[in-house]
């Protein structure tokens, strides 16, 4: 017997002969709800591959961000100032190599070095866990392992960024940089959970290997993007040509208030940062999957706000969202420092954890928007390192502050250094009218006229 051709309308016998095959209400709308929207970003390939990458890059990132503190404080037993040093080693490389690297990345394809940059994680962290075995591990291995890890995030981090702009419109900027910080939301919830049973399991130098193979997968992953770039041909010198890209940073207004703020936070961000897990395990005695779990609640933090970053940019502005992420980090480490010893500690402990994951959230996924939407492509290398190494710089004298304060004035007053620091920058901000009254994301004039030519990231489908 013919079939009906696809589309025709069946007699009323033969609908009344089919099976009634629809779901449920309930299921109707929650599949509704799960569906994307038609311009959704992770309807493209493209992105969807890097954003995959990011998610199962960022579980293992955040496995060693408490791994390797915790063999400091707990297997070494790291004083305040060998954590501070430690924290330093990590920031060094962006004063030493971030200037240079602009100059490398706007000649070269970014791709690979964000590639590579991945792979050399991998080994950076695994060697962390042959040293353990071999009975090698030390503090001087930590620190060099720390520096490793710092000249790879320089390098491979500012590639990482610009490879954004090539696979998202800068339009969409705004949405792809919270779309992503959803993905490291997501890690962050289930990551220091995860890492804290695992640290009380198997130790934190075996949890660190699984860090390592969770970095190359992510590598993998990034292996199998397709983006269509050619670098520029050189025309200038390699100092001339790292002038310019200071020069341009130098002359945005935008630019400049932005790296001076961020950087401020920087210093108190790694202040915080050197003592939150002395603190947590040697005065309110935490255990390492009691450290895991409570930083799960900066993974809170920052899904909530993911989700909600985009609609709180729209409304506020990327300015003042920026400056409402300063103050939530300022009163989460004033929180800390307040924090008794008990139960009622802890709570306070992991809201301070909260704070500072939404903070972060409204701060960076506005100012990695703002800067990039305002810059020419043939400069987003040096700019990116150039504005990398000026909020970066800063990073590693807060870490000393914040280990010198913790050794010789206690836990607590690098806390309140931090807090105190942290909402004295977001007033400072405020009336800094440049930040303040930024209310829409900048567009560069060469986006404009790539618009009105009807024109788009060039990307190769996957």
């Amino acid at each position: 017997m013919a079939q009906p051709a696809r589309g025709a309308t069946l007699p009323a016998s033969e609908k009344e002969a089919k099976p009634n095959l629809r779901l449920p209400s309930p299921v109707l709308r929650l599949r509704d709800r799960l569906r994307l929207p038609p311009d959704d970003l992770l309807r493209d390939a493209t992105y969807r591959r890097l954003f995959g990458s990011i998610l199962v890059g960022s579980f293992g990132t955040q496995m060693s961000m408490l791994a390797l503190p915790l063999a400091a404080a707990v297997l070494l037993q790291a004083t305040p100032t060998q954590m501070g040093i430690l924290a330093a080693m990590e920031v060094l490389p962006f004063a030493l190599f971030s200037l240079p690297t602009g100059v490398f990345l706007d000649r070269v394809r970014k791709l690979p070095v964000y590639v590579a940059g991945e792979s050399a994680l991998a080994l950076a962290t695994a060697s962390v866990t042959l040293a353990w075995w071999m009975g090698w591990l030390s503090m001087a291995w930590l620190y060099v392992v720390g520096f490793v890890l710092g000249t790879v995030n320089t390098v491979a981090g500012s590639a990482s960024q610009i490879v954004l702009t090539q696979i998202v419109p800068r339009s969409r900027l705004v949405e792809a940089h919270a779309r992503n910080g959803l993905a490291n939301s997501a890690a962050e919830v289930a990551g220091p959970g995860a890492a804290g049973a695992l640290i009380k399991l198997a130790g934190a130098p075996l949890t660190l290997l699984l860090n390592a193979v969770l970095v190359a997968i992510a590598a993998l992953i990034l292996a199998g993007i397709r983006v269509r770039e050619t670098p520029r041909a050189v025309h200038e010198a390699f100092w001339p040509a790292l002038r310019a890209g200071m020069q341009f940073v130098a002359t945005h207004r935008l630019l400049v208030t932005m790296a001076a703020a961020v950087g401020a936070w920087h210093m108190c961000y790694y202040a915080a940062q050197v003592v939150q897990i002395l603190f947590a395990t040697r005065v309110l005695g935490l255990s390492e999957g009691g450290v895991g779990l409570a930083y799960t609640m900066v993974g809170v933090g920052t899904v909530v706000t993911s989700l909600l970053s985009h609609r709180i940019s729209q409304r506020l502005g990327p300015g003042p969202a920026m400056v409402a992420g300063f103050v939530l980090c300022g009163l989460g480490w004033l929180l800390a420092a307040l924090a008794p010893i008990g139960t009622l500690g802890i709570a306070m402990f992991a809201l301070m954890l909260t704070l500072l994951g939404a903070g972060a959230i409204l701060i960076f996924v506005n100012f990695l928007a703002l800067r990039q939407a305002v810059t020419p492509t043939p400069l987003l290398g040096r700019m990116t390192s150039t504005m990398r190494w000026l909020i970066l710089v800063p990073a590693g004298p807060g870490a000393l502050i914040g280990g010198w304060l913790g050794e010789h004035f206690g836990l607590r007053a690098a806390l309140a250094f931090a807090g105190g620091g942290g909402l004295l920058l977001a007033w400072v901000a405020w009336q800094q009218a440049v930040i303040r009254d930024t209310r829409k994301l900048p567009v560069h004039e060469e986006v404009e006229a790539a618009g009105a030519m009807g024109g788009s990231p060039v990307r190769e489908p996957v």
